[in-house]
């Protein structure tokens, strides 16, 4: 099927595949998937514009269906996702810009392909680090084989967590839903923004690192960073989606194909994780942004691509 906006000749049964798989991820880890859409788009031709502003379109909608079952599951700190999309929003736009300023300057798939790189294999290091020291410091425990698990969970950053939460920047906000009983908000505002940035640049709507952001700097429960980001990300993709459409960045048909797909594994990825202790989602996380630096080192040594 031929998409005329992008230029992007590109099979519906792929990108309907495709979506449903982030969805699941989404649904599961509480991200946008652009680990895997953005370099999933680049590997059937689409440049990076093109695939971090579709990915961003794609998502909204997805968000929506996963937030809403989260919700339901009681996953989500409201206070918390409206404090970080007033970050989320500014880091978005400034991602779009430097996008632009990359599109100006000829070299967006290049350089884009090297920051998702160090990215990806940054976060899975560092979360692969954490999840197994935090397992291993657990006494050992039987297998829930009852029902849902708890949505309270350890960390071996901890102590740096704690450490974080004890910074007393005026003003301080109390976060009642995620147990957290006072922490800064320009420590919240700033995960916010990073996150966004991120998401601007490489797609999606940076939970990949606002997510973890969350567990290892906030202190907030795996579970309740899963639902709350999911949340956050309707209304800054939303945002980043609106940028990138003026800029002329969007493929909202390839995004509708794609979302067909997202909106079924959204579901599906919400309702299993409450069968999943907090360190072993994040352990279960790892592959993720890995399989993403692997499709993008293979795009960058495919010539016809770049």
């Amino acid at each position: 099927m031929f998409f005329p906006i992008s230029g992007a000749d590109i099979s519906p049964i792929y990108l309907v595949i495709v979506g449903f798989v982030i969805g699941i991820l989404g649904g599961f880890f509480g991200v946008g998937g652009s680990f895997i859409a953005g370099p999933a788009l680049r590997l059937v031709g689409l440049d990076w514009n093109f695939a971090v502003g579709t990915d961003l379109a794609h998502i909204v909608g997805k968000s929506v269906v996963a937030a809403k079952r989260h919700r339901a599951l009681g996953n989500v700190d409201l206070r918390l996702g409206l404090i970080m999309a007033l970050g989320t929003i500014a880091g978005a736009e400034a991602g779009a810009q430097l996008i632009q300023m990359l599109k100006r300057a000829g070299n967006v798939n290049l350089v884009v392909s090297i920051v998702a790189i160090v990215v990806y294999l940054s976060i899975s290091t560092f979360m692969l680090w954490e999840s197994r020291k935090t397992l291993k410091s657990q006494k050992r425990q039987l297998p829930n084989v009852n029902g849902p698990v708890a949505k309270t969970d350890k960390s071996a950053f901890r102590p740096v967590t704690r450490a974080i939460q004890r910074l007393k920047i005026w003003p301080m906000v109390a976060l009642p839903t995620s147990g957290v009983k006072a922490i800064s908000l320009w420590i919240i505002l700033l995960i916010a923004f990073v996150g966004g940035l991120f998401g601007g640049f490489l797609g999606g709507g940076g939970g990949y690192i606002r997510m973890p952001s969350m567990v290892y700097v906030l202190g907030i429960p795996t579970h309740l960073a899963v639902g709350t980001d999911l949340f956050e990300i309707v209304i800054s993709a939303s945002y980043g989606t609106f940028s990138h459409a003026v800029k002329g960045n969007v493929d909202i048909l390839i995004a509708l194909v794609m979302h067909t797909g997202a909106a079924i594994g959204a579901q599906i990825g919400a309702i299993s994780t409450q069968y999943f202790a907090g360190p072993k989602i994040r352990l279960a996380f790892v592959p993720l942004p890995l399989i993403g630096a692997a499709i993008v080192i293979y795009t960058l040594f495919t010539g016809d691509k770049l």
